[in-house]
């Protein structure tokens, strides 16, 4: 919101939450928080409201429920934020891993028959593992393993490679999506410049939180027992087993385009 309120964009932000509207940042135009409604159809119908860009940060798979609305508000582009998981988990031997990956792919599917069918425009920007601010489900759920318990388990060798995508990066190709012309009507992989081991990552993690290194090496059947364990504790309630096997897969995509 920020970077677009800077950019001399006129924001409104829909959100379940309910949030005070107001400055953001040291631009001077005020961002308007609206209320968003349980699904699209609750309001539909604006008259002459109309609000040609939006940027949906939402699960990919809940954009279908607001294509009414958007309708209603005359949508002209719209940039949908999704994931890479929808490759790196459709193969994966845990359930709920496949239908993560099974409803990203829907939903793709739904956006671009629903934008084309409607003459909108569509982006789609799938970033590999989100970092940054404190505020992450990535790289903050091992700082806070690591701080809670003061190693860090691996199995094998973790030598898979990643590509940690900061989240500024992907507000800043929110907003080159919004922008470009040439960006329209294409899906994207958004990755980070650089690639690194799994390990390397943790090491790194270590490092920022001043804490020596410790890594335990675990075997898968002990690693999804303690990740069943884990599952209790408050904070730690996505983590699967499928995380851990994929700790010597390489989970890198190209961005060249």
């Amino acid at each position: 919101m920020p970077m677009l309120a800077a950019a001399g964009w006129r924001v409104q932000a829909f959100s379940r939450q309910t949030q005070a509207s107001g400055q953001v940042g040291s631009a001077d135009e005020p961002v308007v928080f609206r209320t968003l409604p349980m699904t699209g159809s609750e309001e539909a119908g604006h008259g002459d409201v109309r609000i040609p860009d939006w940027v949906c940060l939402a699960p990919l798979w809940v954009l279908p429920e607001y294509f009414p609305m958007l309708a209603s508000y005359k949508a002209r582009r719209v940039v949908a934020l999704g994931s890479t998981s929808i490759f790196t988990k459709q193969d994966s031997r845990y359930m709920a891993e496949q239908n993560t990956a099974g409803k990203l792919s829907n939903g793709e599917q739904r956006f671009i028959e629903w934008a084309e069918a409607n003459r909108i425009e569509w982006v789609i920007l799938r970033p590999t593992l989100i970092y940054g601010l404190g505020r992450d489900r990535n790289i903050c759920e091992i700082a806070k393993f690591i701080s809670r318990f003061g190693f860090f388990p691996l199995l094998g060798a973790a030598q898979g490679l990643r590509q940690p995508v900061h989240v500024e990066d992907v507000a800043k190709a929110c907003l080159a999506a919004l922008q470009s012309p040439l960006a329209v009507n294409h899906a994207y992989n958004i990755s980070g410049a650089e690639s690194l081991p799994y390990r390397e990552m943790v090491r790194r993690i270590f490092g920022a939180m001043n804490k020596p290194e410790r890594f335990v090496n675990i075997p898968i059947i002990v690693f999804r027992a303690a990740i069943a364990c884990l599952r209790l504790f408050p904070g730690f309630r996505d983590w699967t087993a499928g995380m851990a096997e994929r700790m010597n897969s390489d989970l890198i995509f190209d961005h060249s385009d």
